[in-house]
């Protein structure tokens, strides 16, 4: 899980950063296009509710990732100090 939600974050932080550095200019219609292929013509809100699906993406991998690594620190095992005599010395 852990890896599965760094895979996440770094796909969507990626993906976020190509389409804003191929995007910059624009107008009331924005022809998306990332390493040169243009993928979709949006809208205005069409971009917006692309956004809030990216952060919606980027959560859940946030998501997994601390809950993975909440999950390690549970998994370790204790160890406890015993005494040379043994228990109840």
């Amino acid at each position: 899980m852990f890896i599965l939600g760094l895979l996440l974050l770094a796909a969507t932080g990626a993906f976020t950063g190509l389409v804003i550095a191929g995007n910059l200019s624009g107008g009331p219609e924005y022809t998306v296009s990332v390493l040169g292929q243009d993928i979709a013509t949006m809208n205005t809100l069409a971009v917006f509710c692309s956004g809030l699906a990216l952060a919606l993406i980027f959560c859940a991998g946030l998501s997994a990732v601390a809950s993975a690594a909440a999950h390690r620190r549970r998994e370790r095992p204790r160890t406890h100090a015993t005494r040379p005599g043994g228990i109840g010395r």
